[in-house]
């Protein structure tokens, strides 16, 4: 196939140019020219601080977690719950609550921290947001009742919401671009981190037959927000934030602190004005409306879907609830905390793989076949639930190894495909001015499809209601080929792209298929320049 050709009127008209675009051309064909292990060597401070905003993810994907596991502790159904049939049972509408009232509250969150993230700065808003999160901890630690437990649990969701969306967008805006898919990919890998951390702590503590059979989850995560909040006054404030304020000398200073020498600052200040400015052209503010206006709809939409399909693809039932499923199933609760340690552990190697395929396959492939195998396995994990559920038939027992089987392939596919690159492209694909409201509305609209999965899936699978089990995996299927036809159609290739060229495609309203191949202006404005000054040199 041919390359796409921009228009040649820029590279032919470069000395025309002003020095601040100049400069922004270079620095977008500079950052064409590093690998992965360059961008580490030669900005080893920006990969650092892309690790640390990763690390505050971690409280989120903990809290989520344990939101599901402490249902799985039989002292806590015994505390909480009531007796039915020989068993403790954490009533499905308590059960909702501490699964859907957190991720409600995190819907909020998530959209004011836009705003305010927007207003005071990604650094600000974190600061806070850590500091609400210990005080809920605390909350949900002395908690006796359902009541005090739930209030701890949804006064955390507002400071969760924003510690899933401003960190993310911390490291899409500082990220190297050779980096920028590995570093977001980062943020899933924080979401099975936390998970195996929580399986560990509660196959060590979850047969206790007192309290701190689930109080050692809620503790642990002192840990992690002490840290979190021992480095955030050295963090250095995101210099796109900065630039979309005019604070043009405080940018600067952020972009030494995150490693970049003298000459390399004004390029990139450079690059980062322009970007600016061009994007000002197409948006007439920064207002969550505006992300829908005419402009700006088709980045919206394509940053914040892949997302939405994370959480209708079946993860709300694999991940949050397998560890009850086992015990529902028959597995000792001993075994079912191995299983999950074992499922936390296959999603880690999976996110681990992703950094290998993010840039290599590309976001739309890797999204794509991701979900393809995934609807696959859906469909057969609900098909061998059939058979289990059937105990007068010999193989019902097999049938149920199997799907616990499957669900650990799930959790390894899942995280290698959609579950890491889906954070990518909605850090990658929002416009500058409004990349901090578009991840917010899509982790809200991502957290509004969990809040509804949660009160849903206790009625669809506990044995006192639907007991459907492992055969919801039907209905994720069907959702998961709905959002196959969506990727195949409108999702475009995104990898290897800067901000500013991204941004002239969607201008320009380049179709999704040809993104992969589309030579852009600012491409070829970066080479003209370059050449120029190599000849005069």
């Amino acid at each position: 196939m041919t390359m796409e050709k921009p228009s040649t009127d820029l590279v032919e008209h470069a000395d025309e140019k002003i020095d601040d675009q100049q400069l922004s051309h270079i620095a977008n064909q500079d950052d064409h020219e590093l690998s992965k292990w360059q961008s580490v060597k030669k900005y080893p401070w920006i990969f650092a601080w892309c690790i640390y905003a990763v690390w505050c993810v971690l409280l989120v994907s903990f809290e989520n977690q344990a939101s599901g596991n402490v249902t799985g502790i039989p002292q806590f159904r015994e505390d909480f719950g009531h007796f039915y049939e020989g068993s403790w049972v954490l009533e499905a509408k308590w059960q909702s609550a501490f699964s859907g009232g957190p991720v409600a509250s995190a819907v909020v969150g998530a959209l004011c921290s836009g705003q305010i993230a927007d207003s005071i700065g990604r650094k600000m808003t974190m600061g806070i947001s850590l500091l609400i999160t210990v005080a809920a901890v605390t909350l949900e630690f002395v908690a006796t009742t359902n009541e005090m437990f739930f209030g701890g649990k949804f006064l955390n969701g507002f400071a969760l919401g924003a510690l899933a969306s401003v960190p993310l967008t911390y490291v899409g805006e500082v990220s190297p671009l050779a980096l920028r898919g590995t570093l977001t990919c980062l943020s899933a890998l924080a979401y099975c981190i936390g998970p195996l951390v929580v399986a560990l702590i509660t196959n060590t503590t979850g047969t206790y037959t007192n309290r701190w059979a689930y109080r050692a989850v809620f503790v642990a995560q002192y840990g992690y927000a002490g840290i979190a909040l021992a480095f955030i006054a050295f963090m250095p404030e995101s210099p796109w934030w900065l630039m979309s304020k005019n604070r043009d000398d405080q940018a600067l200073d952020s972009l030494r602190k995150l490693g970049y020498s003298e000459e390399e600052r004004v390029k990139k200040l450079a690059l980062i004005k322009v970007t600016l400015d061009e994007v000002r052209r197409e948006t007439e503010g920064v207002t969550y409306f505006e992300c829908f206006r005419r402009s700006n709809l088709r980045r919206t939409i394509i940053s914040i879907v892949p997302l939405s399909i994370q959480a209708l693809s079946g993860v709300a039932f694999i991940a949050g609830y397998s560890t009850y499923y086992m015990q529902l199933a028959g597995y000792s609760t001993e075994m079912s905390f191995r299983l999950q340690i074992a499922q936390q552990v296959v999603s880690l190697v999976g996110n681990v793989t992703s950094y290998f395929l993010i840039d290599r396959m590309g976001r739309r492939n890797l999204m794509i076949y991701g979900l393809g195998v995934l609807t696959i396995i859906l469909m057969l994990t609900g098909g061998l639930a059939v058979v289990g559920s059937d105990t007068s038939n010999p193989s019902s027992g097999g049938a149920v190894k199997g799907t616990v089987a499957l669900m650990l392939i799930y959790c390894w596919w899942y995280n290698t495909t959609i579950g890491s690159a889906g954070y990518t492209i909605l850090a990658e694909v929002s416009t500058s001015r409004l990349r901090i409201k578009t991840i917010a509305i899509g982790l809200a609209l991502q957290n509004a499809l969990y809040t509804m999965w949660s009160f849903v899936l206790p009625y669809l699978f506990n044995p006192d209601q639907a007991n459907l089990g492992a055969k919801v995996s039907f209905i994720f299927g069907g959702l998961a080929t709905l959002c196959l036809v969506y990727l195949w159609i409108y999702q475009p290739e995104t990898a290897a792209r800067t901000y500013a060229e991204l941004d002239e495609m969607f201008i320009k309203k380049i179709p999704a298929r040809k993104f992969k191949r589309y030579q852009t202006d600012a491409q070829a404005m970066g080479l003209a320049v370059k050449e120029k000054d190599i000849g005069q040199v």
